[in-house]
């Protein structure tokens, strides 16, 4: 089973878990009193109040994770789910970036990342005497190997920092990649469509004895029919 192949089956027990509520905040550059209408977009998102739209406005311009931080997160995102010849992959759907507003808006986030990307860093000089993102594919998904698959009968305490942050990014990148139209378009969801009902199938009524009255199943199971909207007369009765 491939990577992205296994981070499915693990899709709906992780997702779960992956916004947490906090408090606290990254270093805002933004100066008090900013104006409500010049700090919300015009693109703003369908059903978001003017209050919400500029707190994602203020979200957006907040400085949280410098530019090696980011880029270790991207290689993460796509160690976690890489592009296949049908599925773009997590840095494709802008997954490094959604990670980046989710800790801005859940600051709970923040500590644990950070404190995660300088384990990783850790581990990759006492290995290697590089930092994560200088190391060669390999040698990162031996570090990660170790952390994404912990086999629950080996005991390495020293790992289990690394374990609790590689949780937190895999929670992260499902549901930022998985809540775009690439993810649901990755695993095949249609969302929700009318379909058509013809009754209750043959050997079902044959075996229960019963049957639908002709005049009944014109006017109920007809699916010529189905868009019409039934008309009833003053005692009950269906009409059409």
């Amino acid at each position: 089973m491939d990577r992205r192949n296994t981070i499915k089956t693990l899709l709906v027990g992780t997702l779960g878990g992956a916004a947490v509520v906090g408090v606290g905040g990254c270093k805002t550059e933004l100066a008090d009193g900013v104006d409500a209408g010049s700090a919300v977009g015009a693109e703003g998102l369908y059903g978001r109040t003017p209050e919400e739209q500029l707190r994602d406005e203020l979200l957006y311009k907040e400085v949280c994770f410098n530019e090696a931080e980011l880029g270790t997160i991207a290689i993460l995102c796509d160690i976690i789910l890489p592009a296949t010849p049908t599925a773009g992959s997590a840095t494709e759907a802008k997954v490094p970036e959604f990670i980046e507003f989710i800790a801005k808006d859940l600051p709970v986030h923040q500590l644990p990342i950070r404190g995660g990307l300088m384990w990783l860093n850790s581990v990759a000089n006492h290995r290697y005497h590089k930092t994560f993102s200088e190391l060669t594919n390999p040698e990162q998904l031996t570090i990660i190997d170790e952390i994404a698959y912990p086999d629950p009968e080996e005991k390495f305490p020293e790992r289990a920092p690394g374990i609790a942050f590689f949780t937190r990014m895999r929670n992260l990148t499902l549901t930022g990649y998985y809540t775009t139209r690439m993810g649901l378009d990755d695993l095949g969801y249609q969302g929700n469509y009318p379909n058509v009902w013809d009754g209750v199938p043959a050997e079902v009524l044959k075996n229960h004895e019963v049957d639908y009255d002709p005049e009944w199943l014109a006017k109920c199971v007809d699916q010529e029919k189905r868009m019409e909207v039934a008309k009833w007369d003053e005692e009950g009765n269906l009409l059409t």
